[in-house]
C-alpha cells in the first residue's frame, strides 16, 4: 500500500461534499447518506487493496510482477463474467490479482481519451483514456439528462440514496476526462454501482492525479451478457504511468447492483425485491458476457484478442466488528495489541482505540502492513 493513499482516500470523502461525482441521478442525494456510503467504500478499498497487495508479492497469472515497480511483458488476458463470483455483499471484487490488463507498450505519459462507438443495440463500449490534468475540467459539469442510455426504466425506491434506482453513470468519470452528455460514455448504472462501487476508486485517480501531475492509464469496460440493455457490472483498470504503477494501480470488476431492488438486466426493468436482497432476473441472456459481441473479453492495448483466462478475488475483514487497536497519532497507523511496531510508537503518539475498523479508516488512519489488523 502506497503512503499517499490514505490521504487520498480522505479525499474521497472529503470529495462528498463537492459537486463532482461519477455519475447523474434523476434526484439529488442527501449529503449524509452518500457520505456515508462513501466513506464505508473508502475504507472497504483500502483494506482490499492493501490484502491484496500483501498476498501478491512475486507474480500474478497475468506475468506482471507485485512486487515493486519489477514489471515484465505480456501482461494481455482473458476477463470472463463466468469467472466473477456472484454479488455478496461488497461492490466489487478484484479482478487478475488487482493488475490491470494493460500490456507495458500501452503505458504512455500522452494525454488521450477514446470512447468506442455505441454497439448495434445502442450499448457502449470500453472507454479509455491516459488521464492527467490536461484532461480534467476546468468548469462546471453540464446537463446530461437528454441522454437515455440503454435499459433506462427509472424508478424510486425510499431505501435507494437520491430515491431513484438509476443514474446516468459516466464510465470515465467527468472529475477525469469532462466528458459531460456524451452518449458513448454513459450507461444506465444503479446508485450502488456509483457511490460505493466507482466513485472511490475516480477519486482516488483524480486525487493522485491532481497532487503529483503524473499521468494514469485508465480504462472501463461496461460488461453485457448477450443482448441484455443494461450491464451486469463493469470492469475498471488504472494505473500511474510515471510512477510504474506504485501510486495507482487496481483492476476490479464492479457489480450493477441495487441491494433491495431486483433487475431484469435485458431490458433494465426492475422492482422490489421479495427477500430484500439484490436480485437479478432474466440476467444470464444467452450466457455471453460482453462489451463486444464475444463470450470474453481480452484486453491488450485497448483491443479485443484472444488469451487464457484469469481472475482472483480477496477476502475482506468485516468493518463492522468491533476490536481493540492501538493507534499512532503521528504516522496515523493502527495496529493489533500484539505488534511488535507498538512497542516503538512514543507514549504521546499512543492511543488505545476500542471500536469499528472503519471508523478509523474513515477518520484517516491506516491498517499497519505487519499486523494487518
Amino acid at each position: 500500500m502506497r503512503k499517499n493513499l490514505r490521504k487520498w482516500l480522505l479525499g474521497v470523502i472529503a470529495a462528498v461534499s463537492l459537486a463532482v461525482t461519477a455519475c447523474q441521478g434523476a434526484d439529488v442525494a442527501s449529503g449524509a447518506g452518500a457520505a456515508a456510503d462513501i466513506a464505508q467504500a473508502a475504507g472497504n478499498i483500502l483494506g482490499d487493496l492493501a490484502e491484496s497487495k500483501a498476498s501478491g508479492a512475486g507474480s500474478d497469472q497475468s506475468g506482471r510482477s507485485n512486487s515493486g515497480s519489477s514489471k515484465t511483458s505480456g501482461s494481455s488476458g482473458t476477463f470472463r463474467l463466468s469467472d466473477i463470483p456472484e454479488y455478496s455483499g461488497s461492490p466489487y471484487v478484484v479482478v487478475n490479482g488487482n493488475v490491470p490488463y494493460f500490456s507495458e507498450s500501452d503505458l504512455t505519459d500522452v494525454s488521450f481519451e477514446s470512447y468506442s462507438d455505441l454497439d448495434a443495440l445502442g450499448r457502449c463500449g470500453v472507454a479509455y483514456a491516459s488521464v492527467s490534468t490536461d484532461t480534467m475540467p476546468t468548469e462546471k459539469r453540464g446537463s446530461i439528462g437528454e441522454v437515455k442510455p440503454t435499459g433506462w426504466h427509472n424508478k424510486k425506491y425510499d431505501f435507494v440514496d437520491g430515491k431513484y434506482v438509476y443514474n446516468r453513470c459516466h464510465l470515465i468519470g467527468y472529475q477525469l476526462t469532462a466528458e459531460n452528455a456524451n452518449e458513448k460514455n454513459l450507461i444506465t448504472g444503479t446508485r450502488y454501482l456509483n457511490v460505493q462501487g466507482m466513485l472511490p476508486f475516480e477519486n482516488l485517480t483524480a486525487d493522485y492525479v491532481k497532487e503529483t501531475g503524473n499521468h494514469v492509464l485508465y480504462r472501463v469496460t461496461p460488461i453485457f451478457e448477450g443482448d441484455n440493455l443494461l450491464a451486469s457490472g463493469v470492469l475498471m483498470e488504472a494505473e500511474s504511468v510515471e510512477d510504474d504503477g506504485d501510486g495507482v494501480l487496481f483492476c476490479v470488476y464492479v457489480y450493477n447492483v441495487q441491494p433491495g431492488v431486483a433487475i431484469d438486466y435485458a431490458t433494465g426493468d426492475n422492482w422490489l425485491a421479495e427477500d430484500g436482497g439484490a436480485k437479478s432476473a432474466a440476467a444470464a441472456g444467452s450466457g455471453n458476457s460482453s462489451a463486444s459481441e464475444n463470450g470474453a473479453n481480452t484486453f491488450s492495448g485497448g483491443k479485443n484478442t484472444s488469451a487464457g483466462s484469469s481472475g482472483s478475488t480477496v477476502s475482506k475483514t468485516s468493518d463492522s466488528e468491533s476490536g481493540t487497536y492501538i493507534l499512532n497519532t503521528k504516522t496515523m497507523k493502527f495496529h493489533r495489541p500484539d505488534c511488535t511496531s507498538v512497542e516503538k510508537i512514543k507514549a504521546e503518539n499512543k492511543e488505545e482505540y476500542t471500536g469499528k475498523r472503519s471508523k478509523l479508516i474513515e477518520e484517516g488512519y491506516e491498517a499497519c502492513k505487519s499486523c494487518k489488523p
